[in-house]
């Protein structure tokens, strides 16, 4: 692990430089990534934000979640997880997307060790320093090669979008809106904010949250139970008429034989 001496924050873990990792065994690099914490200090995080971040950061964890789940997507998603870049001061965002890897639990990412770094960055703030989310780690997440990093600033209700222009790059350039529509490219979706809400779409399909998912599910289940009992009271009442209908045809029937009957009374009576 490398050590760094100096200032307040270099004296936080870090994973060794990718040269150093290149020359270890196999058994130093399990044992750096075992000695690497799976947590954050408070010092590293942001003061907590109540209900307002913890509900937004939550929610588009489990709306994307779902969807890549749907889709059958090897998408790894996370919130606050530890990584770790090479040499670099550890950070743990509050929601983070690596495309094509296997969505096991976690305890951190290494870079080195996992052999890909982050796809897709968001950050919600909603109070205290504003220029660490829209100002330092904009900075921060480009010189670390991370394609996309977006900002939901739920105080102030507005989305901001920032991608890497081309591979290799270390400086983000703004993703400019379309009619209130923030393109990821990496994880082929829009972001908007609607009704003071962060949402995403899959072209013209809003994804919802597993509880949204639930109550549409539930609402769509009443909607078809409440046709099949209509249906089969329906069936009821056509039972109920061919029944009646029966019966009529039945006393029909027998008061033709009866007046059969009497028709060949009469006769015989005038032979």
């Amino acid at each position: 692990m490398a050590e760094r001496n100096g200032s307040e924050e270099d004296r936080y873990p870090r994973a060794p430089m990718q040269a150093e990792w290149d020359a270890m065994s196999p058994e130093e690099r399990e044992r750096v990534v075992a000695s690497l914490p799976g947590e954050v200090t408070d010092a590293e995080m942001s003061p907590p934000e109540g209900d307002r971040h913890f509900q937004a950061k939550v929610g588009a964890l489990d709306t994307l979640r779902g969807y890549f789940a749907r889709q059958r997507r090897r998408v790894y998603l996370a919130a606050e997880l530890p990584v770790y870049y090479p040499g670099a001061r550890r950070f743990a965002p509050d929601l983070l997307a690596v495309l094509d890897t296997d969505a096991h639990q976690r305890d951190k990412w290494m870079v080195s060790a996992e052999g890909k770094g982050l796809d897709f960055v968001l950050e919600v703030h909603v109070g205290g320093d504003r220029k660490k989310d829209a100002e330092r780690n904009v900075e921060r997440y480009a010189s670390l090669g991370i394609p996309e990093y977006f900002i939901y600033d739920r105080g102030r209700q507005q989305l901001l979008g920032y991608r890497l222009p081309r591979p290799g790059a270390q400086e983000y350039v703004p993703v400019v809106p379309r009619d209130g529509s923030h393109v990821s490219e990496r994880l082929g979706l829009e972001l908007r904010l609607e009704e003071g809400r962060l949402r995403f779409y899959s072209g013209q399909d809003m994804l919802l949250e597993s509880e949204e998912m639930i109550a549409r599910l539930e609402q769509l289940a009443e909607g078809l139970q409440r046709r099949a009992d209509e249906e089969a009271r329906r069936m009821e009442e056509v039972q109920r008429r061919a029944v009646a209908a029966e019966r009529r045809a039945s006393d029909a029937e027998r008061r033709v034989a009866e007046l059969q009957a009497e028709l060949e009374r009469l006769k015989g009576g005038r032979r």
